[in-house]
Parts: C-alpha cells; structure tokens; sequence
C-alpha cells in the first residue's frame, strides 16, 4: 500500500512538474510573439513610402530589416514586405549585386539581401536573382583573384565593398549569405571565407599561422588579420595581442559551425570555452554596450547554429534563450523599437536595430 502510495504521489509530482514546463513554454512563445508583433508594427510605420527603411544608408539596412521580417514569418502579399522587395529590386545591378549606385559597400548589402531573398524563395521565384547575387559576392572575396596567396592574412576574407580590407564581421555575413542560398559547407568559397575566419581568432592552431597567434591564445576572435591587424577592442599592453571580444568571437564560432567545422575541433572548443568565461545578454563582452543589437543576433544565431539549448558557462547552466528574450523585453520602447544609447555603428537608428532584434527572437522560438 504504501508503495503504490509512493508511486501515485511521484506520479503527480513529475505530472505536475511536465505541466510546469509546458505552461512556461507557452508563456514564454505567447511572450516571444507579442514582442516581435509590437516590433513589426513600429516598421510599418517607419518604412519609407518609396519601401526603404533608413534611405540615406543605401539598402543594407532595407535588406536586414526585410530579413527580419520574413524570419518573423512574414511573406509576400503583406504590404510591408512587398514595398521593401520592389525597395530592393529596384537596387539590382548589372554584374549582380543589389547595392546603392556608386555605393562603398556593395558586398555588405548584396549580401543581406541575398539572405532576405532566400527566405522568400520558397517557389523559386528569385533563383535568378540568388544565383546572380551569389557569383558577385564570391568575385568581392579577395583571393587569387586580387594576386593573394592562400597564406596572405587576407585570404578568404570579405570587406564592405569595392574591395576594401577584409573583416570578420563582413566575412561572417558572407558565409551566412551563402548557406542561405543554399552552398554546402565544402563550397569552396566558404572554405576560403573559414581560412580568414580562422586567422581572426587569438588561437595558435595548424589553421592561424599569423603574428597574433601566439600573443593571446585565449580563444577569442578579433576583427582582422589583415592589413597589419585591428581590434575594436583595442591592443593588449604589453603582449601586444589584439583584444578578443564577445560579439567578433560568436561570428567566428557562427561561421565555423556553418562552414562544416565541427564542436570538438580545437578552434570551436577554444572559443566557445572563451565564451562560457565571457557570457552575457545585456553587454557585449569587451565591448560593453557598443554594437549590443548586433552581438545579440549575433550570439542567437551562434547558440542556435550550435544546437545548445542551454550555454554551460563558468557560472553555470545559462538558460540563453529566455534570457535574451527577457532581456529584449526590457529594452523595447513603448513604440515597439529597440535603439541603443550607444549609437556607434549605426545602433542609434532605430530602423536598423530594431531589425537586430527581430533576428535575435527568431532564434528564440
């Protein structure tokens, strides 16, 4: 008797705690989907009547925001989307890019509207247009094409445009816009882009032969190898090494893992052990809140590419999804946009961060 006692009592304990779980699952969705709609409503009435979001910046901006549309789960048929993608079509170039005319950075705007496209081209509609994109973009990388050896720093990497000097965050993007497109890890222009992605990182491995290698060695990434080296964190004194920081270090983890690289490589054991030392939602590590938007879509579309549903960091388990969510929660203004204080990189327009945080809570669900 008293077993069966025991085992009914157990019963409804792990019943309830089941229960538990699901309403809080549902709270949490229910949540998610009143913040991304408070979000889209405040684009709608942003959006400019000729379909652009933040016009003068070119239409790199129009194309994150219309990702974060599409990634919201709108389609065409809704007024919004349909505006921005007559915005950007009309951007179309010649040689395949879909940039502003005369525009600096043509790669960094091909590219994020390569992944807008992508999600819209369910019936393959814009395959075309993807296709065209796509081969522009892999001419900006810069290569054997520009005289490179595959062991200049440079190698592999992509700039803004115009063949500027390449960077991780815009190398990210481009790895990003190719398996949106639909390229397999082993595209041999992704691997190219893993060759410089793997020289941004403060690792002295078989894959980073460079003068920084050595001088760090924590397992963060910086913003490039190139051109003598940059961080936008600054130089170590002393070691002379380039700062690792938390945002530049999830777009070296995000573009690995979509480059086929796998978790127990040293590369990724490094820098994820980097990142479990440096976790946070509501800074970006190294950084403090400079560029705080982009860190978060950043480290959401890293977590989610990595299959960790939750971060084990030096404090512990981190329940990373319903912390960013709440954290987005918090700072979401009473018109439904998000805008950060510290506006350097853009992060002032609240045409451009907003749609930061829609891509962040699309990786939440």
């Amino acid at each position: 008797m008293f077993a069966k006692q025991s085992i009914r009592k157990w019963t409804v304990f792990l019943g309830c705690l089941i229960w538990g779980s699901i309403c809080q699952a549902n709270f949490e969705t229910t949540k998610r989907e009143q913040i991304v709609a408070k979000g889209i409503q405040f684009l709608r009435q942003a959006q400019s009547a000729d379909g652009s979001f933040s016009t003068t910046s070119g239409p790199g901006i129009t194309g994150l925001v219309l990702h974060g549309l599409v990634s919201s789960g709108l389609r065409e048929g809704d007024a919004t989307v349909d505006k921005a993608v007559k915005y950007l079509l009309s951007t179309r170039r010649d040689d395949g890019g879909i940039y502003a005319d005369g525009s600096k950075h043509a790669n960094y705007e091909t590219c994020l509207s390569i992944m807008a496209f992508s999600k819209l081209n369910e019936s393959g509609k814009y395959k075309d247009l993807i296709e065209k994109a796509e081969k522009f973009v892999k001419g900006q990388q810069w290569d054997e094409g520009e005289g490179l050896e595959s062991s200049d720093p440079a190698y592999g990497g992509a700039g803004y445009g115009s063949k500027s000097r390449p960077d991780l965050s815009n190398t990210a993007f481009l790895i990003e816009a190719l398996k949106e497109a639909g390229c397999p890890d082993d595209d041999p222009a992704i691997q190219r882009a893993l060759a410089f992605v793997s020289r941004c990182q403060n690792l002295e491995s078989p894959y980073n032969n460079t003068q920084f290698a050595k001088k760090s060695n924590d397992g963060g990434f910086y913003y490039t190898p190139a051109n003598g080296g940059e961080s936008m964190a600054g130089i170590e004194e002393g070691t002379g090494a380039l700062r690792s920081y938390a945002s530049m270090s999830y777009a070296g983890l995000k573009s690995m893992v979509f480059a086929g690289v796998k978790k127990d490589d040293v590369r990724v054991k490094a820098v994820t052990s980097f990142l479990r030392k440096n976790y946070s939602v509501s800074s970006n590590p190294g950084m403090g809140e400079t560029g705080l938007y982009y860190y978060q879509q950043t480290m959401s579309k890293a977590l989610a590419a990595l299959g960790e549903s939750t971060f084990p960091t030096q404090d512990g388990p981190r329940e990373w999804k319903v912390e960013l969510l709440a954290q987005l929660e918090k700072t979401q203004r009473p018109d439904g946009s998000w805008v950060n204080s510290t506006p350097r990189w853009m992060e002032g327009d609240p045409n451009l961060v907003t749609g930061y945080a829609l891509l962040t809570l699309a990786n939440l669900k």
